[in-house]
């Protein structure tokens, strides 16, 4: 399980406009191998964290590239799932490695969509000559992905914008941090939509959730109806932070648990300037 908050504009009218503040949480089992976020060793262009469980490793929940592909996924909160089904983070990986644009990428994946459990899937193509294009499909949705609009936008494990209270609590910590970004260094920005990513306070009741969720939600709702999930053995394991500023200048920062404890963080930040 996962949540993104993220807002952007291809054409900021401020020169200390963000184009795009993408926030995001990874939720996982504490003992799910997985490495930190950096480039790929075989292949330099290419930024993410990566999934090291067997029959699943080299996939990814978030990433972007230096050509502008940025990809991001959340699983579809379902009761049961399908054990044979594929893993879902390749679908990332295969964005962010392949030539097709955001759209046609999506549009491919819809038709493949049944050999996966739910997920929802942010496509990005972002380039500072040509403007920011940014899709959206998810396979418990609509048949066809979606050009979004510029505008805020809310995702966690129901389809994209889906009132969950969390997610509407957390939404609106988000834009309260992005409407003072323009007046606020970097850094400050950074931590505070960490803060926001790190809000516990659980949002209920929420029938949303429990009717999507059904029996298997109800031993750990207290703790998943926050934007930070927080129990014993599952829970949020990766805060992540993107900003691209006016010029294509991408600021990419992760804080991440260590060794499976969650008093022990390790937060990296990369930088460099989008090639298209």
């Amino acid at each position: 399980m996962c949540i993104i908050f993220f807002k952007f504009d291809p054409r900021p009218v401020s020169k200390n406009a963000y184009r795009l503040i993408l926030a995001a949480n990874r939720d996982e089992s504490y003992h799910r191998p997985s490495k930190l976020a950096d480039f790929w060793e075989n292949n330099s262009e290419i930024l993410s964290g990566l999934d090291m469980e067997e029959g699943k490793a080299g996939g990814t929940w978030l990433g972007i590239s230096t050509r502008g592909k940025l990809g991001a996924l959340t699983n579809y909160l379902q009761p049961r799932q399908e054990p044979d089904a594929r893993g879902r983070g390749e679908l990332v990986s295969h964005f962010l490695t392949s030539d097709m644009d955001s759209l046609s990428y999506l549009k491919k994946v819809s038709t493949e969509g049944h050999l996966y459990n739910g997920f929802n899937l942010i496509a990005a193509d972002l380039s500072t000559a040509k403007g920011d294009v940014v899709c959206y499909y998810g396979n418990r949705g609509e048949p066809e992905p979606i050009v979004l609009t510029p505008g805020t936008y809310g995702l966690s494990n129901a389809l994209l914008e889906t009132p969950w209270k969390k997610l509407c609590f957390g939404k609106q910590l988000f834009t309260e941090a992005v409407e003072r970004s323009e007046s606020l260094p970097k850094d400050i920005l950074v931590t505070q939509l960490l803060e926001v990513l790190n809000n516990e306070e659980a949002q209920l009741p929420d029938p949303a959730i429990e009717d999507q969720g059904q029996e298997y939600i109800q031993p750990i709702l207290s703790k998943y109806a926050a934007v930070c999930v927080r129990s014993a053995t599952y829970g949020t394991r990766t805060n992540t932070i993107i900003l691209v500023d006016a010029d294509g200048h991408v600021t990419f920062t992760e804080r991440s648990m260590l060794d499976k404890d969650t008093s022990c963080w390790e937060t990296n930040t990369y930088e460099f300037t989008l090639q298209s």
